[in-house]
């Protein structure tokens, strides 16, 4: 009797093993290509707005419309690629009074759940890093498109967008001083378009 149930046993744990394999193999894996991807962002300056653009970033992009449950978003930016198109105003972004690169060279973003919100638009649910204050975000993302690469054979392409808002106190990101809080908006708009290829 005893043999019956550990056969039974093992039995059990082969095909729980065996599905949970399955569903992992069905998550799909994506490179962004970052000839067609930016990290863009926007804030106001008095009455006008600046613009600028992180240039240099990693991605491990795991995602499938069918298996929300495993799909996962890890994205780390080098702060110190900012590019405003003004070098004497990187150079102050990056000092110790904004985002103190030297001591805070990255920004990460991690995800821990997708929430379906339509057809094509989800909320990503995880946190962000910035100069080491970790806060739980929602972040919206719409999928902008999918097909075959007309140049890439067994390539599939997908296009995914992430268009937020940010406070950069809640980071401490400016200094505090008059120049900082007045002068330079709290609320720092992010616009990210990714063109994706789905990897083999």
């Amino acid at each position: 009797m005893n043999t019956l149930i550990n056969r039974l046993a093992i039995l059990v744990l082969f095909i729980a093993f065996s599905t949970l394999s399955v569903t992992a193999q069905k998550t799909t894996m994506w490179e962004a290509d970052k000839d067609h991807t930016s990290v863009n962002f926007s804030i106001n300056h008095f009455f006008s707005s600046v613009t600028g653009k992180f240039t240099d970033f990693e991605d491990d992009i795991c995602f499938d419309r069918e298996n929300l449950a495993d799909s996962k978003i890890f994205f780390t930016i080098s702060v110190n690629s900012i590019n405003t198109e003004n070098q004497k105003r990187d150079k102050h972004l990056k000092s110790d009074d904004f985002f103190d690169v030297e001591t805070h060279p990255t920004i990460k973003f991690e995800s821990n759940r997708f929430e379906k919100l339509s057809e094509n638009e989800y909320a990503i649910h995880g946190k962000l890093t910035i100069k080491d204050i970790t806060r739980d975000v929602v972040v919206p993302m719409k999928i902008t498109g999918e097909m075959e690469h007309p140049m890439m054979e067994g390539t599939i392409i997908l296009g995914m967008l992430i268009d937020t808002t940010l406070d950069r106190t809640d980071y401490e990101v400016g200094s505090g001083d008059w120049a900082s809080t007045l002068v330079v908006g709290d609320e720092v708009r992010i616009h990210i378009p990714m063109e994706l290829n789905r990897m083999k």
